[in-house]
């Protein structure tokens, strides 16, 4: 009895019982949907993969109060590197921005990172023939603008979105080939 009353007393304390903020900010796709396969479309062109290697259109809403700025991510956890494979990385989206649509550039005021291909922008999907992988496209909501520039890694970018997320939605599809 002692250890949950003081289990919901952190839980209370440290704000994790509220994920209200979480529920109403959505990630939405006419191309992609949470578990389905991805097309053609997505999939990169080279490694081994035939495919046009565009970036689907990305919408969400619900943005919570205090939103000054957007991240866009796109990661395979299952890549064989030892740390996954980030096939897009944008920040600094204006907060007045919600939705990107398919293959155009980012806003004015937007940072794109170079990609784990060592191109700057959307790199499909193109696992090892044979396995299955996950693409986790994100989008976070910051409270803030990220003092960074295109020359930061994906790992630190990555570190800086999630200290500075107010909420996120993922859509995570799939691919093999």
């Amino acid at each position: 009895m002692l250890r949950t009353s003081l289990l919901a007393t952190l839980l209370v304390a440290s704000g994790l019982t509220s994920p209200v903020v979480a529920d109403t900010f959505q990630l939405t796709s006419p191309h992609i949907a949470e578990g389905t396969r991805l097309d053609a479309a997505q999939v990169f062109q080279g490694f081994g993969c035939e495919g046009d290697n565009v970036a689907p259109t990305l919408a969400w809403t619900g943005a919570p109060e205090g939103t000054e700025s957007f991240a866009v991510t796109v990661y395979d956890p299952d890549a064989p590197t030892g740390s996954g494979w980030w096939h897009w990385f944008a920040f600094n989206i204006p907060a007045e921005v919600s939705e990107l649509p398919s293959g155009a550039a980012v806003p004015a005021g937007a940072v794109e990172l170079t990609n784990d291909y060592g191109a700057e922008g959307f790199g499909g999907a193109c696992p090892p023939p044979g396995e299955v992988h996950r693409y986790n496209f994100t989008v976070h909501a910051l409270g803030t603008t990220l003092e960074l520039d295109e020359s930061v890694s994906n790992a630190l970018a990555g570190f800086m979105v999630n200290a500075n997320s107010l909420a996120s939605s993922t859509i995570t599809a799939v691919y093999n080939r």
